[in-house]
């Protein structure tokens, strides 16, 4: 309960009735502090640490701090931030549970009440990243995809259903409804909280197991990914603790011009961001074109907060979050309450750029966006339309170093003839999804996606019979407006079918390419393309096979599906020919803004959203239904390859354990810059040949029924041996090849023999001998999704550091959650300069006195030809909380202690 020293209890009219909430204009005046140019993402963040204040986790310090931010001050402090709620996905939710239930045997086994291990913030479980594209192109596939999908996960939504049973506060939308961003915007936000208890009103703020989390941000509810190991320790009633940021002001001037999407403006200011280098920051949308922009516009440039590298993209609340609201079926109860309290609060209206002080301001004119693509293996690496030809020319050829494809020039050219797909070339797009939360939810795209497909579908155009096309929409709201326009049957009619509502594609689930075609790329290391309107675009991502995938709006999407290749340049080469042997052009299919803003209106049917939203709880479906979990308070852990108790806990005692020595360490992997959690962390298809189909064949599982690494995050023995298994990492301990390109899969040297072998199989037998192991990195390590078994799979395979130039937030976090040291090289130090082969020995030291924040500590490097050098490097464990979770073996441990000895 918030001590009465700020005396900032206060009521505000909510109609006729009046509502309590903690004041932030009346802390204002009790710490003599102009609260109203503070950063609107800031003030929401300080209305928790306000209302929460108890003198124990969150201290009257804490409060006058953040009210005192300064726009360039240096950032030491760190935010305890309890959240009003968590959201999470399945792929990394079940994990989650996993480790929630084994934290429940352990408190048994330990005399304790099992229930002491309850999540005390509501949680909501959206299974999303499950279903794959294995049925495309026809009217069933929804159907088929669906039944396939709950055959394989049968196990894993058993777990769950003992989870909705076992927690109070735990609950699950089921397989089918959509992704769970694009639910999180429609159904779970509330804008704002009321506390029946106490009478309290406060805003909605939550943490999600998805880096797309921010895309909440547009409503503006402040939000972000994180792991699911710091997720759940914000479930268990731990604050989410950050460093204090700063606050990026991006002022939008002007208005799109006709022709150009959200999504071109999200990849514009994509690149722009990146460029700023606002990592680990705060970036708030301001001015007279942000105001412009609809909710669901804003929607598309917060999800991608995480490709720009932002902690969050956020937009104020104003009339246009309001409407968004009423479109989408939210009680007008709950609309006053949420207007009334932002105006309350002095926190309604997107603002100017002068009344706000922003550690930085950037601005862009709408009015310069262009239609663009992003690709073909980064969501910065922004491409205008008319110039993606010759810049995939060029790439084919350019090196790996140049971001190239390291191929002859003479090759472009070939044609490879397949014996049932027919021929194949370079550039021929083999996968065109229309996926992902970031474009599905925004229904002025997928209206431009339906108008275009109309428009091809009357002139007579289809699409070349190599093309894998699907319709993923994010919610069935989706497919009630394409249907009320009459779109989806154009949809249909170029194999744009619904085929699945989740992440599919934008995750690597868009199923297989047919065996002839996977063997055409492969002998003949062809370069084909992906295109989608997803967020991610990383290698191996998409498809193992298809090393070119490009991010693009839906109606470019079905515009680059009709053209079938790449090596087109759309602004001035027909897409094909029409039935009346006329050439067709892009201009020729584009909507008007007219014409999409016309049929907005059947998109916003607060009684279509109602009607959808009401069945996750009266009708989720029969094949939910049909699915019996166990009950009681605890798992029984049956037998299974998809779900086991995760070890984490094995060795658990009331007492701190011993830090770990680092000596003699062998490096177990090298990795150069933007090395990504894809890489890192098992994800996508698993071969057979791989430690962990080698493993699942062990145990009677058929390679038919392999499933994804995704769909088996609950089963440590599956992740640890698929973890830096990626097909196309690059571990640079391996030679180059003869043509100067480098070993890709998930390959090491043994030392001292040099022998090559699996990580997983090197990691295996350092651990037998006792030898700790160590990896290195390049600039941003880890980035992209929020995947906490990127770390988890770490730590099981022995790894002690992870010592490189930069870290993603996400994932350097994750590290120390798990009580992996990440450590960061200072200066242009780096694994090129320091000459580090692999071959090499290693000691940490400086460990061994008191840890503090961001200390140096000593890299000791002994070389085969016995010289040592000693070199310092920065310890990334940032917070002064962070030293508690490391000291304690992680953050989970330490949860766990705290829960058990209160």
């Amino acid at each position: 309960m918030v001590h009465n020293t700020f005396n900032t209890l206060s009521s505000f009219k909510i109609g006729t009735k009046d509502g309590k909430f903690h004041s932030l204009p009346a802390l204002g005046q009790s710490l003599g502090v102009d609260i109203s140019k503070l950063p609107l993402s800031i003030r929401v963040v300080l209305e928790s640490v306000l209302r929460n204040c108890d003198d124990r986790k969150v201290t009257q310090q804490h409060v006058r701090e953040l009210a005192n931010w300064q726009p360039n001050a240096q950032r030491t402090s760190e935010i305890p931030f309890i959240v009003s709620r968590v959201v999470l996905q399945d792929f990394t939710g079940v994990p989650l549970l996993a480790d929630l239930a084994a934290m429940r045997s352990v408190a048994h086994d330990k005399g304790k009440s099992a229930t002491a291990i309850e999540p005390l913030v509501p949680v909501d479980l959206v299974v999303d990243h499950s279903v794959m594209i294995d049925y495309f192109g026809t009217p069933d596939a929804l159907d088929l995809n669906m039944k396939i999908e709950f055959e394989r996960n049968k196990e894993r939504y058993q777990f769950l259903k003992w989870g909705m049973q076992a927690f109070n506060t735990f609950g699950v939308v089921p397989p089918g409804f959509g992704i769970v961003h694009q639910i999180n915007l429609e159904y779970l936000a509330r804008g704002v909280h009321h506390d029946a208890k106490t009478a309290m009103y406060y805003p909605d703020t939550l943490v999600g197991t998805d880096s797309h989390t921010t895309m909440i941000n547009g409503i503006g509810v402040v939000g972000w990914g994180v792991g699911g190991i710091e997720a759940e320790a914000g479930m268990l009633g731990q604050p989410v603790y950050f460093l204090t940021p700063d606050v990026v002001g991006v002022e939008l001037k002007g208005a799109l011009r006709p022709g150009v999407t959200a999504t071109d403006l999200v990849l514009t200011i994509t690149e722009m961001l990146r460029k700023e280098k606002v990592v680990g920051k705060f970036v708030e949308f301001c001015g007279a074109g942000t105001a412009s922009l609809s909710v669901t516009d804003r929607a598309t440039l917060g999800n991608m907060a995480p490709e720009y590298g932002a902690t969050m993209g956020f937009f104020p609340v104003d009339d246009r979050t309001l409407e968004y609201f009423r479109g989408t079926g939210r009680t007008a109860e709950e609309i006053d309450a949420f207007e009334a309290y932002f105006k309350a609060q002095d926190m309604f209206g997107v603002p100017n750029a002068s009344d706000i002080q922003y550690s930085q301001l950037l601005t862009l004119d709408l009015d310069t966006v262009t239609p663009s693509l992003a690709g073909p293996k980064r969501p910065q690496d922004r491409i205008e339309l008319g110039d993606v030809k010759d810049t995939f020319r060029r790439l084919y050829s350019q090196s790996t170093a140049q971001d190239g494809f390291n191929q002859p020039e003479a090759k472009f050219e070939e044609v490879i003839q397949t014996p049932e797909s027919g021929p194949i070339r370079n550039g021929d797009i083999l996968i065109a999804a229309i996926t992902s939360c970031t474009n599905t939810s925004n229904p002025s795209v997928m209206l431009a996606a339906g108008l275009v497909a109309k428009k091809a579908h009357q002139a007579g155009l289809k699409v070349p019979s190599h093309v894998k096309t699907s319709l993923a929409p994010g919610s069935r709201v989706v497919t009630d407006y394409l249907q009320k326009t009459d779109l989806l049957d154009s949809l249909d009619a170029l194999g744009f079918d619904v085929a699945a509502y989740g992440c599919t594609s934008c995750i690597g689930n868009a199923g297989d390419l047919p065996a002839d075609v996977n063997a055409a790329i492969i002998d003949n290391d062809l370069v084909c393309a992906a295109v989608l309107s997803g967020n991610r675009n990383f290698e191996a991502r998409i498809h193992a096979n298809v090393k070119a995938n490009f991010l693009a709006s839906p109606p470019l999407v079905v515009a680059y599906a009709l053209a079938g290749t790449i090596n087109k340049n759309l602004e001035v080469e027909p897409i094909g020919t029409g039935s009346d042997g006329q050439p067709v052009y892009l201009k020729d299919l584009w909507p008007t803004p007219e014409e999409v803003n016309s049929l907005l209106e059947y998109a916003m049917d607060p009684k279509a959203y109602r009607d959808n939203y009401d069945n996750v709880k009266n009708n989720p479906g029969a094949l939910w239904e049909s699915i019996q979990g166990v009950t009681g308070e605890l798992y029984d852990w049956p037998e299974s390859t998809y779900i086991a108790q995760p070890p984490f806990f094995n060795d658990f005692t009331f007492e701190l354990p011993t830090i770990p020595t680092v000596k003699g360490a062998r490096a177990l992997g090298i990795f150069g810059d933007s090395v990504t959690t894809d890489h890192i962390s098992p994800a996508g298809s698993i071969k057979d040949t791989s430690p962990a189909g080698q493993w699942l064949l062990e145990n009677g599982v058929r390679k038919t029924d392999f499933n994804s690494y995704g769909s088996r995050r609950g089963n440590h023995e599956v992740m640890m041996r698929g973890t830096f298994a990626n097909v196309r990492i690059k571990n640079l301990m391996i030679p180059a090849l003869p043509d100067g390109s480098r070993f890709e899969g998930g390959d090491t040297l043994y030392q001292p023999s040099g022998k090559q072998m699996s990580i997983y199989d090197a990691a295996m037998a350092y651990q037998a001998a006792n030898i700790p192991t160590v990896v290195f990195g390049g600039e941003e390590y880890g980035t992209g999704s929020s995947r906490d078994w990127a770390a988890k799979g770490t730590l099981l395979l022995g790894v002690k550091a992870v010592i490189a130039r930069s870290f993603e937030r996400i994932h350097r976090s994750n590290l120390v959650g798990m009580g992996v040291l990440p450590l960061q090289f200072k200066g242009n130090d780096g694994v090129d300069s320091l000459q580090i082969t692999g071959t090499e020995t290693f000691d940490i030291e400086g460990l061994d006195q008191p840890i503090k924040p961001q200390q140096d500590v000593t890299l000791v490097i002994h070389r085969k030809n016995g010289q040592t050098d000693r070199v310092p490097v920065l310890l990334r464990i940032d917070t002064p909380i962070e030293v508690d979770y490391y000291l304690n073996g992680g953050i989970l441990p330490f949860v766990l202690r705290d829960l058990l000895e209160n």
